[in-house]
């Protein structure tokens, strides 16, 4: 018996995810891979997660750690998580946050909870391709969102109602994008944050790399540039901001948060109850403890670790690229984009490049809603050594050199 007839419409539009597939190649034997956007493990704060876990398990805490929870999460990592958002520019109080399982069952949320089918959903060209698979779902239509060329927010109105719907948010990454490596300026948060007025939509700002900064000044958060404008009344703002711990602390532990006016929280918070009661108790419980303890001296160290990955795989480009490739430098984050001769295929590259010479990466074409940019390719620096990422373009530079 099969019951593939019986699945909604909805599943024809959701697809395997490319890097995580690609993730399956890193244990050959030789495989040099800049494919999966992860943390190194080495420098994940393990023992102060065992001590967390071992003090969370103790008589007398036991109980409340592996017991249920409020769907709101953990009242002190939410209040840890308000006094973080301070330091970046926001103001809000612990009834103002939700904690979710990573960022991406936020965005997941976030599509539920917006999006009918039809309805528009603003995005960048490329984008996370998470958000894409997560919105997918909700079975929307993606439009691009374009930031400085004054394209006036009419436009995007009148195609989404001739589409059958509405602009119902923008959704964007600001500080050191996945997968472009890029960050918005001020003037360009702005913007978004003018478009989104005109068009009396939401602004879903993914800020999962926020604290990976390696050169240049921070810009404020969209959350908080809103704030001041709206007079300090969080209550006020239209933009919901989605962070997390995975890159910063233990991506396996899958704790991510949202803040947003109560009205979302509220709905999100309904959501979280139907889906998952709430996110593990006792992964609050170690995370909210290891935060509290050493957040700021270990993402110092994550900065000082990446920002060199980074540099050696901008000295390697420069070193190894053969005429026609271009690539952006980011400031932060985990990647370097890449974009090829016009009429090269970064997937069939991609083929190539494990036969040949034992190299992943992730073709760039995953990252476009419509299918285009199969020019492009994203690098991760995050999780190899210098010596392998001078030896990894190596290989790559020598595929790429290849005639066509």
């Amino acid at each position: 018996m099969s019951l593939s007839a019986q699945f909604a419409k909805r599943m024809s539009r959701m697809k395997a995810s490319e890097i995580r597939e690609l993730l399956k190649l890193l244990d050959q034997p030789g495989m040099l891979s800049f494919a999966g956007g992860i943390p190194d493990p080495a420098l994940f704060p393990a023992e102060a997660f065992a001590e967390a876990f071992q003090d969370a398990l103790s008589p007398g805490r036991q109980a409340r750690s592996l017991q249920y929870s409020v769907s709101e999460g953990y009242l002190p990592l939410r209040e840890w998580i308000a006094d973080h958002m301070a330091t970046l520019g926001v103001t809000c109080g612990p009834e103002q946050v939700l904690i979710t399982s990573g960022s991406q069952q936020a965005l997941d949320y976030l599509g539920k909870l917006f999006l009918s089918p039809n309805d528009t959903a603003l995005v960048g060209w490329p984008t996370y391709l998470g958000a894409i698979a997560a919105f997918n779902a909700y079975e929307p239509r993606f439009d691009q969102l374009r930031i400085g060329d004054n394209q006036p927010p009419v436009s995007y109105a009148i195609a989404a109602e001739v589409a059958g719907g509405r602009v119902k948010f923008a959704y964007l990454s600001p500080d050191f994008a996945n997968p472009t490596g890029e960050t918005l300026t001020q003037a360009e948060r702005l913007a978004v944050l003018d478009v989104a007025e005109a068009l009396n939509c939401a602004v879903i700002e993914d800020a999962a790399y926020q604290a990976l900064r390696y050169e240049g000044e921070p810009v404020a958060p969209i959350l908080a540039l809103e704030q001041a404008r709206k007079g300090g009344d969080l209550e006020a703002c239209r933009t919901i901001y989605c962070g997390t711990f995975s890159k910063t602390l233990s991506p396996g532990l899958r704790v991510g948060w949202v803040v947003a006016a109560s009205p979302v929280i509220a709905q999100l918070v309904l959501m979280k109850q139907a889906a998952d009661l709430h996110s593990a108790t006792l992964n609050q419980i170690a995370t909210h403890q290891v935060a509290a303890a050493l957040y700021e001296s270990h993402t110092a160290t994550l900065r000082a670790v990446y920002g060199r990955r980074r540099d050696a795989m901008l000295r390697a480009l420069e070193q190894h690229m053969p005429a026609g490739v271009s690539w952006v430098r980011p400031e932060g984050g985990m990647f370097v984009w890449l974009t090829l001769p016009t009429g090269q295929d970064g997937a069939a590259l991609l083929q190539r490049a494990l036969a040949q010479e034992q190299v992943a990466f992730v073709p760039g074409q995953a990252f476009f809603a419509d299918g285009s940019g199969a020019n492009t390719l994203r690098l991760s620096f995050s999780n190899s050594s210098e010596t392998q990422i001078a030896e990894g373009v190596a290989r790559l530079g020598r595929i790429l050199s290849e005639p066509q």
